[in-house]
């Protein structure tokens, strides 16, 4: 796939994503929805039903308007759920049996851009020989072919209340655990980056009686994710601490992600979620096969951690679609990244802010422990990155040259374990990413720019 992953068009590694209106027009919008719907319901004999929701960006309902014009005239049936988190539509694709459906979001970018991602009848991200297959049909001169005439026209309707539905789903599993141990003086801190969550987490904290105090959940179109949510911690810091809080919790644009603040104003990143969570679901029996998937970039401390747990880490290429392919394949039900974007498979088929962070507090309320306590248990280690600018042909022939090699060798004897070397291409530049860690900050920071200048030198 490597190859084909550069050709594309128009998909890049999460969907469709560029500046709303000018680049993601609504004539572009218009051709992704046809030809979605084609090839995302050809092999059904039904008239294809396909759901629709969006973050707050000012671009939503353009976007939004475009896309459904698209399908109903290929003879789509649209259901239109306003502004819902990404995996509230993954969970609601397979509740009500849908062919397929949108989320139109740019997930943590500005405002300016939106983006468009599709979902399979089992609420999972389209995989890449899908999306190609979309960019063809878009580019062939076939779109006219697909227009239904007559009574075979689709029609639209909003369903706004489906995200009672959604609510419902934290309310099943969580209520229980919630009650028996929830006490007055636990609150929590929520900061929904005036994003897809603004209205929703609101809901769910209600419905299950956690004590919350909420800030960013006034979203006017233009400020998502400014200054706010898993992408700027700052703000929900200085609100743990000023209010005295438990807990704070921050949600990215499309409300996949989450990542945490302790009561004593640490952050809880996604390696130490994975860690908190994966040791709660085993206490339970729950972790199948006593693995946790992550990618390359999970820290050091992760994999510490498992292994003097006796918990198995496997590691795969970065993006949460190849974690997902891993626990798919081989049974696994807890994986994720360091960005927050943990799936819990157990209960819905792609990496979910709200379910990320009730997992949390019910290892807290279980343990009895502080989320300060719970974060101890990875020791994360320093990680420095730095980019080698390459000749863009010779950015995968780092792994060939012999004095790189032995670079990175000799360094990786010296840490014995107790370090790493991560070298890695681009996707999108003509650069090689030079990632070490270890326990001394200095130290590793000057290993990684000779590395780095070694690879420059050897490879431009």
């Amino acid at each position: 796939m490597k190859g084909s992953r550069t050709m594309r068009k128009y998909f890049g590694t999460d969907g469709i994503r560029r500046i709303a209106n000018t680049e993601l027009t609504p004539e572009l919008v218009y051709k992704v929805a046809k030809a979605g719907a084609y090839v995302l319901s050809k092999h059904t004999d039904h008239t294809p039903t396909i759901l629709i929701g969006r973050d707050t960006r000012i671009s939503g309902t353009l976007i939004e308007s475009a896309m459904v014009a698209g399908f109903l005239s290929y003879g789509a049936n649209v259901k239109l759920l306003g502004v819902i988190p990404t995996p509230a539509v993954a969970y609601l694709t397979r509740k009500l049996n849908a062919d397929a459906s949108v989320v139109i979001s740019a997930s943590h970018n500005t405002y300016e851009f939106n983006g468009i991602k599709y979902f399979s009848n089992k609420g999972t991200k389209i995989p890449d020989d899908l999306e190609e297959e979309i960019e063809e049909v878009m580019d062939s001169g076939k779109l006219d072919e697909l227009t239904a005439i007559g009574d075979k026209i689709g029609v639209s309707e909003y369903c706004l209340d489906l995200m009672d539905e959604y609510v419902y789903f934290f309310r099943k599993n969580f209520d229980e655990v919630i009650e028996e141990n929830i006490t007055n003086d636990f609150v929590v801190g929520l900061d929904t980056a005036n994003g897809a969550t603004s209205v929703v987490a609101e809901k769910v904290f209600k419905s299950l009686g956690i004590p919350y105090k909420i800030i960013n959940n006034q979203p006017d179109g233009i400020n998502i994710n400014q200054d706010c949510g898993s992408t700027h911690l700052e703000g929900l810091k200085k609100f743990v601490m000023e209010n005295k809080l438990s807990l704070g919790i921050a949600y990215d644009g499309d409300g996949d992600r989450c990542l945490a603040i302790d009561e004593k104003g640490n952050e809880i990143d996604g390696d130490k979620l994975l860690a908190i969570i994966s040791n709660n679901l085993r206490e339970k029996g729950k972790l199948n096969k006593d693995t946790i998937v992550a990618t390359v970039m999970s820290n050091l401390g992760l994999n510490k951690y498992a292994r003097d747990n006796g918990l198995e880490l496997l590691q795969t290429k970065v993006g949460d679609r190849y974690v997902l392919e891993e626990m798919l394949k081989e049974g696994f039900n807890l994986g994720g990244e360091q960005s927050g974007h943990v799936i819990l498979l157990d209960y819905n088929p792609t990496g979910d802010g709200i379910l990320t962070s009730l997992m949390l507090i019910k290892a807290m309320l279980e343990s009895k422990k502080k989320a300060s306590e719970l974060g101890n248990m990875v020791k994360l280690y320093p990680q420095i990155l730095v980019n080698a600018k390459v000749s863009s042909d010779k950015k995968y022939d780092y792994d060939k040259n012999v004095s790189i090699q032995e670079a990175i060798e000799k360094l990786e004897r010296e840490f014995a374990g107790n370090g790493r070397v991560l070298i890695r291409p681009s996707g999108t530049e003509p650069l090689v990413r030079v990632m070490i860690e270890g326990e001394d900050q200095d130290y590793i920071e000057q290993k990684a720019h000779e590395i780095a200048n070694l690879i420059e030198e050897k490879l431009k």
